[in-house]
């Protein structure tokens, strides 16, 4: 048996002398591709969807460690941004950079107004100054939606609940 460089092997493959002996060696090559351009890693996590998916996978760190996955954002103030505007639809959530973005939200109660929330995870440290939290609210005025100032506590007790979340998640380590 003659050993060739797969390159010769597919040229001699697909010489007209050999089309039964074509398919033999292709079909394993193709075969090969074919699994790898299957579902992605992203179809499979669900990661693609367009709801809040984030919720159901367990964002706490492992064996201890307070880092998300080594890169700077600490899981327990992660997870406990996800956990406390879980009651909003997210527009983006990046683990890696410590960023999550809400879509608009409107509360129940109150109809012609809405609100939009940023927070961005500063810091491997469990600490206040780890985490920024910014809030947007529109008020519907005469059919078109225009930007109001929050109330000024609102910010506050939205990064006091993560904050407080985070905490219990790492007492409770990461459940």
């Amino acid at each position: 048996m003659t050993v060739r460089p797969p390159f010769v092997a597919i040229r001699h493959a697909l010489s007209p002398r050999g089309p039964v002996r074509s398919a033999m060696l292709l079909a394993p090559v193709l075969a090969g591709l074919a699994a790898c351009s299957g579902s992605s890693h992203r179809a499979d996590t669900g990661l693609a969807l367009p709801q809040n998916h984030l919720l159901n996978e367990d964002r706490s760190a492992n064996g201890g460690d307070d880092q998300l996955a080594n890169n700077g954002v600490n899981a327990y103030l992660w997870r406990g941004a996800i956990d406390t505007l879980s009651f909003m639809p997210f527009a983006s959530a990046d683990a890696v950079g410590g960023v999550i973005l809400t879509d608009w939200y409107t509360p129940p109660a109150t109809r012609n107004e809405r609100f939009k929330i940023t927070a961005y995870i500063l810091s491997r440290n469990l600490r206040s100054d780890a985490i920024r939290v910014s809030v947007f609210r529109q008020a519907l005025t005469d059919g078109q939606w225009e930007d109001t100032p929050v109330a000024p506590n609102t910010v506050s007790d939205i990064t006091s609940k993560i904050l407080t979340r985070a905490r219990q998640l790492r007492a409770d380590g990461g459940h």
